[in-house]
């Protein structure tokens, strides 16, 4: 989860009032790493991706499965060998052996894990992603009780429902103030409070989530969430829900916890050089909502069916900061600007490289931006469509500042850049790169939903990277379209079953009409081919033509391609259908849309055994399919 630095994070009025120095020192130091790295070249493909995982504890005898704070405990224990190795090769120069990387993410319960080393450009390469996630999941299961098992789902089905969490926490805390969700569950890095703490205050009230609730056979039309303590008057939030931030028919949250606090795949691709990282960013950013819509794992939401199977929207609204006057419910008055969007959400602009595709009107939407920041970038070289994105994300206030941090030499540090930065959380991001680093310029894809087991995460992870390679290997591909559209697909991407129901704006391949090059197709007709579009496959299939592919690296390839066209025409069911269907046939479940403690126990059960492989899932993973 983006910038972590250690220090005394300042309360938000306090932080407010520095906000525009954090940005002018921000900018600054964006063009001093502009300067010099703007000219790198060959940089190598390097590329990794994060996993993130729920730590769960089981209550075999009363059937409960509850989301274990001891997550913070476990991801303190793999980091002493980490820093340890880190510490032995500084002092040897050598490069440190590493397997996995282990970072703190939002939740207490959560444990993020990463590749010890980026992966490097081979396609050789490829084929041990699988068994380095598998290794990852051995080594944090080597540190769990016996009655602990780890998850790796978009959602966890009773999070700020009822008897969640272990060991249990009444929801009274000063930084979420939230009618379900406990402090407690929160990482105890400062940053994380004070994430939540001031994305409350600066918006002035708590946010606003609300999921549409899954109607079944028996669920009241309209739904009211009974769960709701509509008469609490612990904090002058509380009284909110009932005045109407609770809507009929939703499944209702009201905390930062409930986004960021659901798991995610991601990766991060290393391009050769800026304009590449330009070109991989605009392209990749065209394809989000349709993988998003084939990796969809979240169909639950505290304790009840949702009418959705992806968590992005939760998220949106679960870290949207924004005022009353930047949400445009009031006029202008005290705030700079009137924000469409969550600082969550799909890019608003296109970067543009020299590939020569780039048409000012696929940048469509009307682009909130500080014209201050975007004439001072332009005066010093920065171009157009570069300036206007990092003005844009510039609108945005800084949410954590740590004190300790704020005087800095804007020459060699990064981090209110960074801070900026880190926190425009988009479906992809243009990372430049850190001052005085090996590190080159890269994208990193941001809306897959994380999957079950490590052969579901490999094969998005080797498909995107592989893409990605074609895109640049291959720079006739043409895959822009107005930025609005891409809006409306991710909206589209949430619903049920969306995968195979729904219908996404994309390029055709070859319009006959050049005035028509947009049409609406489904998921199938994007990744396997129609007779509108070549196939987000096939184009993969052709950059591996290309190339020289041993035959048993190229077999093993083939079985995460197959995978993802199945996903794709519908023989695959996505996990947040299983899920579903799992919770419909269950023998305890009611068709109210409430998933019980004693179903969401027998879910986790045998999600763990698919994902141990002791439990066989061809209809999730494919036939012949195994972990």
């Amino acid at each position: 989860m983006g910038l972590l630095s250690l220090g005394t994070p300042l309360p938000w009025e306090q932080a407010k009032e520095l906000a525009h120095e954090v940005r002018q020192h921000g900018i600054e130091q964006f063009l001093h790493i502009w300067r010099n790295t703007k000219n790198r070249q060959k940089d190598r493909l390097l590329w990794g991706d994060e996993i993130e995982y729920m730590l769960i504890s089981l209550d075999r005898k009363n059937r409960r499965a509850r989301l274990s704070q001891r997550g913070h405990e476990l991801l303190n224990t793999l980091q002493i060998e980490e820093n340890e190795m880190l510490n032995l090769a500084n002092q040897t120069g050598e490069n440190p052996d590493l397997e996995a990387l282990w970072r703190p993410e939002f939740g207490r319960y959560m444990i993020e894990g990463t590749p010890g080393h980026p992966y490097n450009s081979s396609v050789f390469d490829l084929t041990t992603v699988e068994a380095n996630m598998k290794r990852r999941r051995e080594i944090v299961a080597s540190l769990m009780r016996e009655d602990e098992m780890i998850l790796s789902i978009g959602s966890y089905p009773q999070l700020g429902s009822g008897d969640f969490l272990e060991p249990p926490h009444k929801a009274n805390g000063q930084f979420s103030r939230s009618l379900f969700l406990p402090d407690e569950v929160i990482n105890p890095h400062p940053r994380f409070r004070t994430l939540a703490g001031n994305i409350r205050e600066r918006r002035g009230s708590k946010v606003r989530i609300n999921m549409p609730v899954f109607h079944d056979l028996n669920t009241p039309q309209p739904f009211i969430d009974p769960s709701i303590p509509y008469d609490r008057s612990l904090f002058p939030g509380d009284k909110e829900a009932k005045e109407g931030a609770a809507l009929p028919d939703h499944i209702y949250m009201d905390a930062m916890g409930f986004g960021m606090g659901c798991c995610c795949l991601q990766i991060t691709l290393q391009a050769p050089n800026v304009d590449q990282a330009r070109r991989l960013y605009d392209q990749l950013a065209t394809v989000g909502a349709v993988m998003m819509s084939l990796s969809a794992s979240s169909p639950i939401f505290r304790g009840y069916l949702a009418d959705v199977d992806c968590r992005w929207n939760v998220i949106a609204a679960a870290v949207d900061d924004r005022t009353a006057e930047e949400r445009g419910e009031r006029p202008l008055a005290k705030d700079r600007f009137a924000i469409p969007k969550s600082r969550y959400g799909t890019i608003d602009t296109f970067l543009g490289s020299d590939d020569g595709l780039f048409k000012p009107e696929y940048n469509d939407l009307k682009l909130v931006y500080d014209h201050e920041i975007y004439r001072h970038l332009v005066n010093n070289d920065i171009d157009e469509l570069l300036a206007k994105h990092i003005a844009h994300l510039f609108i945005r206030d800084p949410l954590v500042i740590f004190e300790e941090l704020l005087d800095q030499d804007d020459s060699v540090s990064a981090d209110h850049f960074e801070n900026i930065q880190s926190t425009n959380w988009q479906n992809v991001r243009f990372k430049p790169p850190p001052p005085n680093s090996p590190i080159g310029w890269r994208v990193e894809f941001r809306p897959l939903e994380v999957q079950l087991t490590e052969f579901e995460n490999a094969a998005f992870s080797v498909f995107t990277v592989l893409l990605a390679r074609a895109l640049l290997a291959f720079p006739d591909i043409n895959l822009y379209i107005p930025v609005t559209k891409m809006d409306i697909n991710m909206q589209r991407a949430h619903n049920r079953d969306a995968v195979i129901n729904e219908r996404f704006y994309f390029r055709r391949s070859s319009p006959a009409d050049v005035e028509n090059t947009v049409a609406e197709l489904t998921a199938n007709e994007i990744i396997n081919g129609s007779a509108e579009f070549i196939g987000l496959v096939p184009i993969v299939q052709m950059y591996l033509d290309s190339i020289n592919v041993d035959e048993n690296v190229r077999r093993q390839i083939e079985r995460y391609i197959l995978f993802v066209r199945g996903r794709a025409n519908g023989s695959i069911m996505t996990a947040a259908a299983w899920i579903r269907i799992f919770v419909r046939n269950h023998p305890e479940y009611k068709f109210d849309s409430v998933v019980s403690s004693e179903i969401n126990y027998d879910l986790a059960v045998v999600l763990d055994d698919i994902a141990n492989g002791r439990r066989p899932a061809p209809e999730l993973l494919g036939a012949g399919n195994t972990v």
